[in-house]
């Protein structure tokens, strides 16, 4: 399929028209298509980065498909943005409590610091993420192992419990959006996703190419 904006055609793809067969096909296809040419470097289909001038300016084809990926992200991004204000929202905690929640699930006890990091929240905002739950029983300060004069952030067996339950509803969610999808192309749609987000991580949150406002964030900060 030759088209510059192959990835919006995703969103698409996963509509309820046509037969299920041609649907998986132009599914599989525009993934394949967006595992080759992601985040502006070019993959061979095994997902090596193939060698090409840097000093090129970017084609119109590659202008094209980042217009298509800006749009179709946006998208996803909205419509997710509203099933976790919808649905975690009704577990008495907020979004950003229940990703803290996540997060000390996941890694374990940290420091405050470590999980402002984790987060990308500033220190005050992340004192009151916390305040939050801990008044709510979900989180609990101790004393840190590694150091009697630091205060370590522990996830509570409640705490833990609700992750859990808001956790696997969630994941009951995606089931059925995938439900109709063929292995290999749920497991495509994953595997560009996770790459996406590297690429993305690298890039906007470790500072690689953040944009021009770049040198006076780093030297007076970004409110």
């Amino acid at each position: 399929m030759q088209h510059p904006g192959h990835i919006v055609g995703i969103a698409a793809a996963l509509e309820p028209k046509g037969t299920d067969e041609s649907r998986h096909a132009v599914l599989a296809e525009l993934i394949q298509a967006a595992a080759c040419n992601l985040g502006g470097t070019t993959y061979s289909c095994h997902m090596q980065p193939k060698t090409k001038s840097r000093t090129r300016p970017p084609s119109q084809a590659l202008l094209a498909d980042a217009a298509a990926l800006h749009a179709a992200l946006a998208d996803l991004v909205r419509v997710y943005q509203f099933r976790d204000r919808d649905r975690i929202c009704c577990y008495d905690i907020s979004v950003t409590q229940c990703y803290a929640l996540e997060a000390l699930a996941d890694h374990g006890p940290m420091r405050s610091q470590a999980l402002a990091k984790l987060l990308l929240l500033d220190k005050s905002t992340t004192t009151r993420v916390v305040d939050a739950l801990e008044r709510k029983g979900y989180v609990e300060r101790r004393t840190d192992e590694e150091d009697a004069r630091a205060l370590s952030l522990r996830i509570t067996s409640n705490g833990r419990s609700l992750y859990d339950t808001i956790n696997h509803a969630l994941i009951a969610q995606q089931a059925e959006l995938l439900a109709d999808l063929d292995p290999q192309v749920r497991a495509s749609i994953t595997d560009v996703i996770r790459r996406l987000a590297k690429a993305a991580e690298a890039r906007f949150v470790s500072g690689v190419s953040v944009g021009s406002c770049a040198p006076s964030c780093a030297t007076t900060g970004c409110s």
